[in-house]
């Protein structure tokens, strides 16, 4: 049975003795294990149920720490984590020997950040040693917001949480690898890509070719999915004429459409704001989950800042387009 604790002399004692805790990050919560020991890793693919070729990120306390993950840092990176650290900003940078293979699935690439909410803060600086944690939930299901997100997925195993409250974010972290100096996203997340594209220039986008291994966390083409099927609509003016059983749930962008009468709705945010529909985003995926509905509808955003963010988010844990 999973175990919520806020005393964070416990969490770091479980993992100082080489145990898996949850912890919170202003993104999501990650599931966690001292990222020097490729054996206490391990345990985290285990508990999950996460292939070994899906490579993790390594979570520091400071960018103080950066010479003992990678062995080099370009110009715009450091720029980049000069602005946006600690935040929901991970680069990939050439790793180091201190960084097992099992960590970065073999790839000569570590996935690094440095976390911004004062509980993950603490709980890394107490630490002598890094923390290598994906999403704190089963391999491809919705990540969790708060603590528990994460015992209700982990409500089976023997887990340390250490609870933090809801995550600020709502939404995982935006990932820039680089290529001679050029920045690339790997993978869309809090940050949104104009923001970033207003401090280096142009970015590419790295595309994940169908049966080739992640280069990146996040990047599985499906993902962040809920048991319940979930649908995508175009228009969601139309959803009255959507023919879908008995139960069904819908989750709106804001409030400014008459949703038919039998829906269960979310608004992620009344207000129109992407900040907010990003924090709001994954905890109305897991109520809407556990409603025991027949399928979910989702409208998607429009396609600028944050709103590409949650789209991709919604398109990897989508069943279907309509």
């Amino acid at each position: 049975m999973a175990i919520v604790t806020d005393d964070i002399e416990i969490a770091v004692k479980k993992l100082q003795n080489g145990e898996v805790v949850a912890f919170p990050t202003e993104t999501v919560y990650g599931l966690g294990a001292n990222a020097f020991s490729g054996r206490k890793v391990r345990k985290i693919f285990e508990l999950k149920g996460r292939p070994l070729f899906n490579p993790l990120i390594v979570h520091i306390a400071s960018a103080d720490y950066l010479d003992e993950i990678a062995t080099s840092v370009p110009a715009v990176a450091k720029k980049l984590a000069d602005l946006y650290w600690p935040g929901p900003l991970t680069l990939l940078l050439p790793k180091s020997r201190n960084i097992p293979d099992l960590v970065t699935a073999g790839m000569p690439t570590v996935a690094v950040r440095v976390p911004a909410h004062p509980v993950a803060k603490s709980l890394l600086e107490k630490l002598d040693f890094p923390l290598a944690a994906p999403s704190a939930n089963k391999f491809t299901g919705i990540s969790p917001t708060c603590a528990a997100h994460v015992a209700a997925a982990f409500s089976d195993q023997k887990l340390t949480i250490l609870d933090g409250g809801h995550c600020k974010k709502g939404i995982e972290s935006t990932i820039i690898g680089f290529k001679n100096e050029t920045p690339i996203l790997y993978r869309l997340g809090a940050i949104p890509i104009e923001d970033i594209e207003a401090i280096t220039g142009n970015v590419e986008i790295m595309n994940q070719n169908k049966g080739v291994k992640p280069a990146a966390p996040g990047m599985m083409k499906k993902h962040y999915a809920p048991r319940t099927p979930l649908v995508l609509i175009k228009n969601i003016d139309q959803l009255g004429k959507v023919k879908f059983g008995k139960n069904a749930g819908v989750i709106l962008f804001t409030d400014n459409v008459n949703v038919p009468a039998g829906f269960q709705c979310e608004i992620l945010s009344r207000h129109a704001d992407p900040e907010e529909a990003c924090a709001n985003l994954y905890a109305a995926l897991h109520r809407l989950d556990n409603a025991q509905l027949d399928f979910v509808f989702a409208e998607l955003l429009p396609e600028t800042g944050l709103g590409v963010t949650i789209n991709d988010r919604l398109r990897r844990a989508a069943s279907n387009i309509l």
